[in-house]
């Protein structure tokens, strides 16, 4: 059992490294960060480094509570929400975590869903989060 999460270069992906970190620490579960190689799309080099910079303070603070951590750079995968789906089949899942924002009718529709289809066709259950207010 474990806990899966999706890295993203956003500050919902940020929220939702954050709660898979406190589900881990709180289930006593591992947490698997699923790194698909496209949190580099659409970030600037400031926000990869709040990302990075994010991971490594989780990273410690899992270290100190005794909850094991992993990334995995899935190969070959062209779709985010069908790399989470596979890994939390591989490690047997308790929890999938995922970061949701708002989009428009029209962004849904031309873009898609990943969130949905991750709600949908996962096996296990999934914990979706928004991001915090913008700070002024």
């Amino acid at each position: 059992m474990s806990i899966v999460v999706g890295r993203l270069a956003t500050r919902e992906g940020r929220a939702a490294l954050r709660r898979a970190a406190e589900e881990a620490t709180t289930r006593r579960l591992p947490m698997i960060v699923v790194d698909t190689g496209r949190h580099q799309q659409g970030a600037e080099g400031e926000e990869l480094q709040q990302l990075e910079q994010l991971l490594t303070e989780l990273g410690r603070a899992l270290d100190e509570h005794g909850v094991p951590h992993e990334v995995r750079s899935p190969s070959g995968g062209v779709d985010a929400a069908d790399d989470l789906i596979t890994a939390a089949e591989e490690a047997g899942a308790e929890l999938i975590v995922i970061g949701l924002r708002r989009r428009t009718p029209v962004g849904k529709l031309i873009l898609g869903s990943h969130a949905q289809r991750i709600l949908l066709d996962a096996s296990c259950p999934v914990l979706a989060v928004k991001a915090g207010p913008v700070a002024p």
